[in-house]
């Protein structure tokens, strides 16, 4: 039996459940409240000890980190394939979701939080949201967690992170310029991993960051079409979350535009 504990807005959770959807395996949910602390619970941090979701279970075999947890998949129920059979290929698969590890996922967790999630935190009142901080075990993390929560656009992290997106999303429209799919001519865990944070933007209402990235949009179109679509984002709605990603993102474009805008001109005089 497949086991998943994950959390409906996740952008991790959600290309798990993407991968899961595609291979059209059946699997139990194990929902967490992440502004509960659930995360945090002994008995949780006994699977996964950095407190993060998704946690995989499969037959009583734990896997971690959401990038291992969908090779993993794609090891263990090879049909259909999510990796290139071709090395060249998959070789370029994992230079994208190895990206993903090493800058776009903090990229999204500042840009995320900043923007919108510290409204929920800030409202948990001061001496709850220092007990939530102090039980995160990485202490970058947390240092980074606080600023963003008590600052918000107006964090230090916050124009190294939207400058990120920005190359991301540069780096990507090139290479859809060539070819259909991120890693070639076949979708893979490439497109998977990319789906949620490219979804994280639209719901913060930032889609103006590919309105001249017309590749961009045609491979968005083709994301959706996909099997697993619907599981990865559809059958997790969470209203409160949208709403407020919504209104808040809303809010935040201007400043957004004013970091895009100040980049362009500093590149054209460097």
């Amino acid at each position: 039996m497949i086991e998943l504990y994950h959390n409906d807005m996740s952008v991790c959770a959600q290309k798990v459940r993407f991968a899961l959807g595609e291979k059209m395996l059946d699997w139990k949910s194990h929902h967490l409240n992440l502004r509960a602390g659930e995360q945090q619970k002994p008995e949780y941090l006994k699977l996964n000890p950095n407190a993060v979701v998704p946690t995989l279970v499969d037959s009583g075999r734990v896997i971690i980190e959401s990038t291992v947890i969908n090779e993993y998949i794609d090891d263990a129920y090879p049909e259909p394939r999510l990796r290139s059979a071709d090395a060249g290929a998959r070789a370029r698969m994992r230079l994208w979701t190895k990206q993903l590890d090493e800058g776009v996922h903090v990229a999204t967790r500042i840009i995320s939080n900043a923007i919108a999630f510290r409204h929920q935190k800030l409202a948990l009142g001061p001496e709850a949201l220092k007990m939530l901080h102090n039980r995160i075990p990485d202490p970058k993390k947390r240092e980074e967690s606080w600023e963003n929560i008590t600052k918000g656009i107006e964090s230090r992290f916050f124009v190294d992170a939207v400058r990120r997106f920005d190359r991301l999303l540069d780096d990507m429209e090139h290479c859809l310029a060539e070819e259909s799919w991120l890693a070639g001519n076949e979708f893979s865990l490439a497109d998977i991993g990319y789906a949620p944070y490219i979804r994280r933007l639209q719901d913060l209402q930032l889609q103006f960051l590919w309105d001249k990235r017309l590749h961009i949009c045609g491979w968005l179109e083709r994301v959706a079409q996909r099997p697993g679509y619907q599981q990865a984002f559809d059958d997790w709605p969470n209203e409160a979350y949208a709403s407020l990603m919504k209104e808040k993102g809303g809010e935040a474009q201007s400043r957004i535009r004013a970091i895009l805008a100040a980049s362009e001109a500093n590149s054209k005089t460097a």
